[in-house]
């Protein structure tokens, strides 16, 4: 017997009208009547929902369904349905929920071969000890936001020299984005028309201070004290678990 017979028979056993089933599955009853009619088959979560309106057994209801080398339904799949049934009617809209997030995100990784990477710009000229590689606008190359880019990553910098050793060595390339700069952030600043990759820190009072990472080349910090008339510029934070501030835990 066909699946769209047993559906049929069963829901005459049941005295149940077609209206009066897909009300309770949530479908039309055009829908139903394609179920019991074989144009169409019930989807999963639907199936789900048959087995408690027909007040049935999966193994008699969609024995042909579901036949896989001759066995109806595994063992595990017997009993990840009794505790399914075994919900309550809230507990089952969250394993669907969850159900269709799966399989949303299934459909997604599928597709992702197919797209084209994002790409974002590295700005390629070396500068001065300690400078990020330089001024915005000038050539790039163009990069693709793979496996090794952070996805959050709007631009790349190329740094030279090691004030910024060892959490950033001397040609790395770093990874900037937008965010808001917090203190203790790592960014790509201008500071009167030079370019610097620092740690930014400012106090209540106003006064700016840019720390290199490398504390032996403390040298190379930049202090801007409020209303010093100094420029100051910043391009956004690079994407790097920095260590705290000098002299903070």
């Amino acid at each position: 017997m066909a699946l769209g017979d047993r559906i049929k028979m069963r829901r005459e056993e049941l005295a149940l009208t077609r209206i009066q089933l897909a009300d309770r599955l949530g479908v039309t009853p055009s829908t139903v009547s394609n179920y019991e009619t074989g144009v169409s088959f019930p989807k999963e979560e639907v199936m789900l929902r048959l087995f408690d309106c027909l007040e049935t057994d999966p193994n008699t209801l969609f024995q042909d369904s579901f036949r896989r080398g001759g066995d109806v339904l595994t063992q595990q799949e017997r009993h990840l349905l009794a505790q399914y049934r075994a919900l309550s009617p809230l507990g089952r809209e969250s394993v669907q929920a969850v159900l269709e997030a799966l399989g949303a995100y299934r459909a997604e990784l599928e597709a992702a071969p197919d797209r084209e990477p994002r790409v974002i710009p590295l700005y390629r000229t070396p500068a001065a000890a300690g400078y990020a590689a330089p001024v915005f606008g000038e050539d790039y190359d163009s990069i693709p936001v793979t496996d090794g880019v952070p996805a959050a990553a709007e631009f790349a910098v190329r740094i030279q020299g090691d004030s910024m050793a060892p959490f950033i060595a001397d040609g790395d390339v770093v990874y900037v984005n937008h965010d808001p700069l917090k203190a203790g952030d790592v960014g790509i600043f201008c500071v009167d028309g030079e370019m610097f990759c620092k740690q930014y820190y400012k106090d209540p009072a106003g006064t700016v201070f840019l720390f290199s990472l490398n504390r032996a080349r403390a040298d190379a910090d930049l202090v801007l004290t409020a209303g010093c008339g100094r420029t100051l510029v910043c391009f956004g934070r690079v994407i790097l678990h920095a260590p705290p501030l000098p002299g903070k835990p």
